[in-house]
């Protein structure tokens, strides 16, 4: 995986790396009419909560209404505004654009193995204020144990930007994903699939490939970029 480095405000204490293919965008949402502002709000406080975003019904129960054609046209007024990014019909790919989740930051959830497997991530730990470098939304990011990963330069320590994997099926073989495994915990390896299994390769000659059957791995989110503390 080729990278490159990127130095921007708000990185002082971090060395950004990000693939090649990787873009970043600035621009300014456009204003909301008060009805618009309240889901807003209420989304950003969901997401923030839970970590994932709503169901249609949930919003309609949030905003007190009955019908699901004023969600929708809010949504997509959302989108068109540039406050969410969001693909009709399905609400669970609903990402926040807004100054409201550039304010909170990317969440840091955890460690994630270069290694073996360590306990699935279950709480926040911090915040990395990237909101001036990214503002892809839905991002959360891990700290890397181990060297499992030093071929594809993350080494041990390194904080790696994940992005959600709303459909796994769609994944491309060789990319790099944290994966949690049923029963052992997440792990941070190539991805592959093989019939019906999937294997986790290591960019690490020393370590062995953990193949499991599909069922058994959960893709929580693909490598975005790289920070390492200089």
């Amino acid at each position: 995986m080729r990278l490159r480095g990127l130095a921007r405000n708000g990185c002082r204490r971090y060395k950004c790396i990000v693939p090649a293919q990787s873009s970043v965008t600035s621009s300014s949402p456009e204003p909301l009419t008060s009805a618009q502002q309240e889901l807003y709000d209420w989304l950003a406080d969901y997401i923030g909560t839970h970590r994932h975003s709503p169901s249609i019904r949930q919003m309609m129960q949030a905003m007190g209404l009955r019908s699901p054609a004023p969600i929708q046209s809010r949504l997509r007024h959302l989108q068109q505004k540039g406050w969410i990014t969001w693909q009709e019909g399905q609400a669970r790919t609903l990402q926040l654009l807004g100054d409201m989740a550039a304010a909170a930051g990317i969440p840091v959830l955890g460690a994630v193995a270069a290694g073996g497997l360590v306990t699935a991530f279950d709480d926040v730990q911090e915040h990395l204020d990237l909101a001036p470098v990214l503002e892809t939304r839905g991002l959360f990011a891990l700290t890397v144990n181990g060297d499992s990963m030093v071929d594809a330069h993350i080494a041990d320590g390194d904080v790696v930007l994940m992005e959600p994997v709303p459909d796994p099926q769609r994944l491309r073989n060789g990319t790099v994903v944290s994966a949690l495994v049923a029963g052992s915990g997440t792990t941070l390896k190539h991805f592959h699939r093989k019939g019906a299994a999937v294997v986790l390769e290591a960019a690490n000659p020393a370590y062995d490939p953990i193949e499991l059957p599909a069922e058994q791995v959960e893709v929580q989110g693909r490598l975005v970029a790289v920070w390492r503390q200089v």
